[in-house]
């Protein structure tokens, strides 16, 4: 069991879901991530996704943005890796603050905004903790992924994936059922409810019978876990038709080299 901070469930029947072995390890070659254990190789639930059909409104914003679209993206992604950097650090227990000793900030002002939404999620609703950035596995359908949040919540499990795009897509209800498919193949305790964290909703104030405060809300999907696992599934075949043998190009390869006489 994953012990962080100190709302934490001590149930022996919640397990790892990995075990973790000098064999286990996340390799990231170019846009394609694998996830390797005992020598074998298990494809990203973000990498099969992105043979996920795009929409018109992607499409649309491509073509208005142009060459910036790169810039844009990595720009997301860095706030993104801040903002999920800093929510583990806080389940840790730590203290995250914006400015440091000399004044000077640590996060630029949307992610600070972000990071205090889900403090202000955590601390009004108060889930107990059972799992964060926990790396899940599928053997059954052989792919793998890091769980943002599995908690309880109103006597529920609840696995929770956070997110810090401008918009919600559909993918992602197809990867919170991959998600969920991989913790339930393992673990005696079942998801029994899943949803988006988003930390840029809309929303500007907390309502009693719903997940939600000033820029952030609790996403569910409209359809079944099960109809949206049954879609990924069409997907990974997809991903399998064109990546057929799903394992990196290379596995080793020099970190430094030199002119040899």
């Amino acid at each position: 069991m994953i012990e962080k901070h100190s709302n934490i469930i001590r149930d022996p029947k919640i397990k790892r879901i990995v075990e973790y072995s000098n064999d286990n390890k996340q390799v990231n070659v170019l846009d394609k991530r694998f996830y390797r254990r005992n020598e074998k190789y298990y494809p990203s639930v973000s990498s099969i996704l992105n043979y996920f059909p795009k929409n018109q409104y992607f499409h649309s914003w491509l073509k208005d943005v142009g060459h910036n679209s790169d810039i844009i993206v990595r720009r997301a992604s860095e706030e993104g890796t801040q903002v999920h950097d800093a929510i583990e650090r806080f389940l840790n227990g730590e203290t995250i603050v914006w400015m440091d000793e000399n004044k000077r900030a640590n996060y630029s002002l949307d992610v600070w905004k972000m990071i205090l939404r889900f403090t202000d999620f955590w601390n009004t609703h108060k889930p107990e903790l059972i799992a964060s950035e926990i790396h899940l596995l599928s053997h059954e359908y052989k792919y793998a992924g890091t769980c943002d949040l599995v908690v309880k919540m109103n006597e529920k499990i609840w696995l929770l994936d956070t997110k810090t795009s401008n918009s919600l897509h559909t993918s992602y209800n197809l990867q919170l059922s991959a998600y969920a498919n991989a913790w339930n193949e393992h673990s005696d305790v079942k998801i029994e409810e899943s949803g988006i964290l988003w930390l840029k909703s809309s929303k500007r104030k907390a309502k009693e019978d719903k997940f939600q405060g000033n820029g952030w809300e609790i996403v569910q999907p409209e359809k079944s876990l099960d109809d949206y696992f049954t879609m990924f599934k069409n997907i990974y075949d997809i991903f399998l038709l064109e990546n057929p043998d799903q394992k990196p190009l290379f596995e080793k390869f020099p970190t430094s080299v030199k002119l040899e006489y």
